[in-house]
Parts: C-alpha cells; structure tokens; sequence
C-alpha cells in the first residue's frame, strides 16, 4: 500500500466558479430568509406557540448528527487500524466540520438576535453550570459539545497533515471519537429528556442518533468524494467505493432496526404514549406518510436494497442511495421533530381538554419558504466550505486507485 500523495483541487474551470457561485447564492438566499424572518417576525413562518421547533431545526438538527457520522471514516482509520481508509481521513474531517457549521449557522439564525451570539450563549452557559443546575441543562451541555467538538477535530485535522505530529493521530483520533459519541448523545437527549412530550421522553433516542449518524455523515460523505474524483479526473478505485456502499447499507439497516425498537417500546407504554404513536404511525396526516413513505422506504429499504444488493454494483447506485439516506433523514427529524410537537401534550392524562384556543387539539403546521430556503442555505454553506477547503488545502489524495490503497489489490 503506498503512501498516499495529497493535492489540492484545482478550481480553475468554468464548472468549479459556477458550482461556487451557485451555493454561494443558495446560502445567500438563507441568510436573507433569516433576516426576513427576524425583521418580519416569526408570523411569516408556519411555527405557532405549540409548534416552536419548525423545518429549519429540522435541517439543522439532521446537520448536527449528519456531522458526527462524518467523521466516521476517519476513526475507522486512526482508531480502528483500517488501513484502506487513511487517505480519506482529513476530507472525513473536515467534512465534519463543514456540515457541522452549516447546522449551527441554520439553529442560530432561526433562534433569533444572531448579535447576541456572544453574551447570551456564554450567560446562560455559566449560570447552567452552576452545580445546582448543570446536570439539569441538556443545553448547556451542548454549548460544550460542539464547541469543543470543533476544536479537538480541528486538532486532530493538524496532527494528520503533520507529518511531525503523525504519532499523536490516533490517541487524537480515539478522543475526537469518544467526543463525537458525547456529541450525538447531547444532541438525542434535547429530546429524550423532554418529559412533557410523550413521543420524546426516551433515554433510547440517544443510541438511536448515534446509528443514525454513522448513515447521515457517510452519505454526505460519500456525495462529496465521488463528484470530487469524477469532475477533477482522479482516479478512484472500486475497493474504497465498495466497501463505502457496504458500510452505508449496513448503518441504514442498523438505523431501521433502532427506529422500529423505539417505536415498539413506545407504543407498549402509557397512552399518552400510545396515542402519539398511533398519530405519527398510523394517522390521516402527513407525518404518518413521511415516516413510512419518506424515512421507511425512501431513506431505508431503498438505499438498503441500492447498496446490499448484488443487482446495483453501478457508482451511480451509490450516488443515488446517499441522495435516499439524506431525504429519508430529513423526513426522519421531521417526523420526530414536528410530528411530536403536533400532538397535544397530556395536560390532565386521562381527561378530554378542549377550549376555544385549541387546546387538545392537533396543532397546524405548514412550512413557510422561507424555513425552507434557511434550511437549504445551511447545506448550501456546508458544501461551500467543504469545497474550498479542498481547492486550499491538501486534504485529497491524488489517486485513489486499487494499486494505492487495496493491500490485497493484484494487477490484472
């Protein structure tokens, strides 16, 4: 196996400036979404007093897990020996990163008064950590999270590109590893702590996005590598390709079998619980059609079959199937995010409530376009950074043939 040679992209063609220009001005349009938003107030969106948390936590929240599984590839090269993957480990990282920031970019701007991103973080950080109350902030845990999340894999990314500080890659790799692991809990237990919300109120949505991560981050990962090899004319071997499409179909599956457990053990509890299940599985309303047309099928039996499969050895199945995972994942937070939030909160468990301001009943909720448009912007940023930061920096191998990367690779 030889060592691999990094080079940067070139960004010279008239496809590499119009690719640019057209993300920048995605992201452009989710940012001016943003300030409408701000300026205009919040009644230009489809969110309500009982619906807080609408389509931009949706993107985001997919973001912030879909950065976890990212870096994926990189630990199983640093902390599990696999060889076959080093090359791929600094583009891991630094996709991490990327789509990390595009998630954060789109839960600050639709939180709103960006300018008090500073004061107010820090505030309520150091009077969340207080020892009475810490323990009790999910969010407070968060702001350490991804924070420090960026900085150890920031670490990390230099230790690899410096050959002086290659010894210390995989005790950084092991730590950014356990990190993310933190990071993914932090992130399924803002909702599994939520004991007001019977959908929510599980200890098990922490497990289950760490699963659901691995598939998230390899698909985007994936969606980057394979244009980056075919439109700059790099060579890229079936080895590390097949082995990608395994992996991917392997995570999805494990997803599914997570998903299902939680919703079988949901609906074994109180009828609270029962109720809200029923309404997100089985109900006349277009949660029910996400789940099972949306995440069940399009995000899971598909890339499922397009991966595992020996009938799609095709790239193109590959492509198609990380495009299934992604839409099938934003129809997952969608349903878990909103579809939990629609359903009326027991307020008296037993008892029918009903006023004149709806209470009891299911809360509407139509996304507006400009969640849509912030939401988009934020995947826009994401992939804008990740691609200048291979037109910058020598995070690309120069050839990921057979010949350089399969130890057990013969010359036909």
């Amino acid at each position: 196996m030889k060592t691999p040679q990094f080079k940067e992209l070139e960004g010279r063609s008239p496809q590499f400036f119009i690719l640019m220009i057209v993300l920048a001005a995605i992201a452009a349009v989710g940012i001016y979404s943003a300030f409408l938003m701000h300026h205009e107030g919040h009644i230009i969106t489809g969110m309500t007093n009982r619906i807080v948390w609408g389509t931009p936590h949706v993107f985001a929240v997919f973001l912030i897990v879909a950065a976890s599984g990212a870096l994926n590839v990189a630990s199983i090269a640093s902390v599990f020996g696999r060889k076959i993957y080093k090359p791929l480990s600094p583009l891991s990282m630094v996709l991490s990163l990327t789509i990390l920031v595009g998630g954060l970019m789109i839960l600050i701007l639709d939180l709103g008064r960006p300018e008090h991103l500073i004061d107010v973080p820090l505030t309520q950080f150091f009077y969340n950590s207080m020892p009475s109350r810490w323990s009790q902030s999910v969010f407070g845990w968060n702001m350490i999270l991804y924070t420090g999340f960026m900085g150890i894999v920031l670490v990390y990314l230099w230790f690899t590109l410096e050959r002086r500080f290659n010894k210390y890659t995989k005790a950084a790799g092991l730590f950014a590893f356990v990190w993310r692991l933190a990071l993914t809990t932090g992130t399924g237990l803002i909702f599994g702590f939520l004991v007001a919300r019977p959908g929510y109120d599980a200890a098990m949505l922490a497990p289950m996005f760490i699963v659901l991560s691995f598939a998230y981050g390899l698909a985007f990962f994936c969606l980057m590598l394979i244009p980056a090899y075919s439109w700059s004319g790099r060579e890229l071997g079936d080895a590390i390709v097949n082995r990608m499409k395994t992996l991917l179909g392997i995570f999805v599956a494990a997803g599914l079998y997570f998903v299902f457990t939680f919703y079988i053990a949901k609906a074994y509890s109180a009828d609270a619980a029962q109720g809200v299940i029923s309404f997100l599985l089985f109900g006349d309303n277009n949660y029910s059609t996400a789940f099972w047309f949306g995440q069940v099928l399009l995000g899971g039996i598909v890339p499922i079959a397009l991966t595992l499969l020996p009938w799609f050895k095709s790239r193109g199945a590959l492509i198609i199937a990380s495009i299934a995972v992604i839409l099938g994942g934003l129809s997952q937070m969608y349903v878990t995010i909103i579809g939990t939030q629609a359903y009326p909160m027991p307020l008296f468990p037993g008892k029918v409530v009903e006023s004149v301001t709806n209470d009891g009943g299911i809360a509407p909720y139509s996304a507006s376009i400009y969640e849509i448009l912030l939401g988009l912007g934020g995947i826009a940023v994401a992939i804008l950074l990740a691609v200048f930061a291979m037109n910058v920096l020598r995070i690309l191998p120069a050839s990921l043939a057979d010949k350089d990367t399969d130890p057990h690779h013969t010359a036909s």
